[in-house]
């Protein structure tokens, strides 16, 4: 019984203290937290409405294009990688097929 002592909550490693609730008291919180987060943003905003949508508008203009341009560059990259990496399969290959020649002839 002594290594019982150190769990607590039932044989199935839940606990029976009383307030849990499972998934809906974990929706409830969460719509709790989300209330008060918006509500908290509502007190706490550094401008009116109208100016912090325009504002929020540019910046994600702003990180969207600058995503297209990393992925434009990733793009690029892989394209000469796998140019690259066909060249040497390939080269590979001829060199293969050239010794299974020499081994044949």
């Amino acid at each position: 019984m002594a290594a019982d002592r150190g769990r607590s909550g039932d044989e199935n490693g839940e606990d029976q203290g009383g307030g849990g609730g499972g998934l809906a008291g974990f929706a409830m919180g969460v719509v709790f937290g989300a209330l008060l987060g918006a509500g908290l943003a509502i007190l706490y905003a550094p401008d009116r409405g109208d100016k912090t949508r325009r504002s929020l508008k540019r910046r994600l203009n702003r990180l969207r294009e600058d995503a297209e341009d990393g992925l434009g560059r990733v793009n690029d990259r892989a394209r000469k990688e796998l140019v690259r990496r066909r060249r040497r399969l390939d080269a590979g290959i001829d060199q293969a097929a050239d010794r299974a020649r020499d081994v044949l002839d």
